[in-house]
């Protein structure tokens, strides 16, 4: 029997990697969606909650190219412009792993009484 270790993120729990930094960059990036959707929904509370999820979702995964933009370098969104254009997947999508048993959450420390 093959043993993998996979890691969960803590924010799309559908979601498996087989790299711990992996995880931790893609709950990075759904912090900041989130964060992101919440100042678009307040700046524009006309966008439905799918829209602003989008949104966020979009400018989180493209950050450096927006923070660039940010910094005086506007041109730099050109490069999403002249990007193809990806088909809105859902952010939970799961990620098939072979030949792993289902892991068990790592047990509490027990402190000292």
């Amino acid at each position: 029997m093959a043993v993998e270790v996979v890691y969960r993120s803590s924010r799309d729990l559908e979601r498996l990697f087989m790299d711990k930094a992996e995880a931790d960059r893609h709950d990075k990036m759904l912090e900041l969606a989130e964060l992101l959707a919440e100042v678009l929904q307040k700046a524009v509370p006309s966008l439905t909650e799918q829209q602003v999820e989008e949104a966020g979702i979009y400018m989180a995964k493209n950050r450096d190219v927006f923070a660039k933009a940010f910094k005086s370098q506007p041109d730099a969104l050109s490069e999403l412009l002249n990007a193809p254009v990806e088909a809105a997947a859902p952010v939970a999508a799961p990620v098939e792993v072979t030949d792993a048993e289902p892991t068990k959450p790592a047990k509490a420390a027990k402190t000292p009484k």
